[in-house]
């Protein structure tokens, strides 16, 4: 028995499936608890230092 394609596919219809895969959506950006600067939610905040209400690194120590 031999492969029996259900029907043909349009090089549109392909590429419009395909195409959805490369595109990427804006970033979900939350407020720091301690400062109200916005950042990438799961990552540490580059203002203040602080990540889930705990201070990563003493940004006033550095300076």
């Amino acid at each position: 028995m031999s492969i029996c394609p259900k029907g043909k596919v349009s090089k549109s219809r392909r590429n419009k499936r395909r195409a959805q895969s490369w595109k990427i959506g804006i970033p979900d950006l939350v407020k720091c608890k301690n400062c109200g600067m916005l950042f990438l939610s799961h990552k540490m905040c580059r203002n203040c230092g602080s990540y889930n209400k705990k201070v990563i690194i003493d940004k006033n120590k550095n300076r």
